[in-house]
């Protein structure tokens, strides 16, 4: 510890501090007795309202309950909300299986088809080839046919007219195509005609309304231009234009 100064006390200064606090303590005294409050008086008058006790308890129980009944149709009604809205989600998903379902079955039945007509076209390939083996493998000349009918001759009468068939066959259906294509290209140009049709009805229809406001903006610019002319006339007694004339 180093070097410290003693400082002795102010006895005078001390007692001055001591009485300025007491007189300010007496002072504060004195004010909370002069300002202290006086006795409260009240009118005496009955309590409790117009109601006697079993009627509020009543009125407290009634609100209680209406209070629980409240509390369960609001319980209720967000339990059906939660159930209508898991029905719809559940509905959306079944109508998106649904969907997949159908295009599903589609794709299968477009497959199908086309797994038909390839075996239709493999084993119309197959029929042909053979009817052409047969072809090479008989006599070509009719008289030999003729001479020495047997059962070479069936054979080959029954395998021309198997594949004369055949042959009718693919071109019914070639000619089918050619009609459906052919009413599917009429009815597109068909769609074509009444579309440029309503455009062409459209385009005059803007052209009609086109000229209706410029004859409107014409007859408005000559009124216009008229009216001009007579305050001009007014205006100068000396005009030099002609009558008639219009800017």
């Amino acid at each position: 510890v180093g070097p410290y100064v003693l400082v002795t006390p102010n006895e005078t200064r001390r007692k001055r501090l001591q009485q300025i606090a007491k007189k300010e303590l007496d002072d504060l005294e004195q004010w909370k007795k002069e300002h202290r409050p006086g006795p409260i008086t009240l009118v005496p008058q009955r309590l409790g309202g117009n109601e006697s006790e079993a009627q509020v308890r009543q009125n407290q129980q009634m609100t209680l309950m209406q209070s629980k009944y409240q509390k369960k149709h609001k319980r209720e009604e967000y339990v059906k909300a939660k159930k209508a809205a898991e029905e719809d989600e559940i509905l959306k998903k079944k109508a998106i299986q649904r969907e997949k379902a159908e295009r599903l079955e589609v794709k299968k039945r477009q497959e199908e088809m086309q797994r038909r007509q390839m075996l239709l076209e493999d084993q119309m390939y197959k029929t042909n080839e053979l009817l052409n083996r047969l072809d090479t493998g008989l006599p070509k000349s009719d008289s030999c046919r003729i001479a020495n009918p047997g059962p070479e001759s069936t054979a080959w009468k029954r395998s021309h007219a198997y594949k004369q068939a055949l042959r009718e066959d693919e071109n019914r259906r070639l000619e089918e195509m050619k009609q459906e294509q052919q009413r599917k290209a009429e009815l597109m140009e068909f769609k074509q005609k009444q579309e440029e049709e309503a455009r062409t009805r459209a385009h005059q229809k803007e052209q009609r309304s086109c000229l209706q406001s410029l004859l409107i903006f014409y007859c408005i610019l000559r009124v216009n231009n008229a009216f001009l002319d007579r305050l001009q006339n007014k205006t100068q007694p000396n005009n030099i234009y002609q009558l008639g004339y219009t800017g």
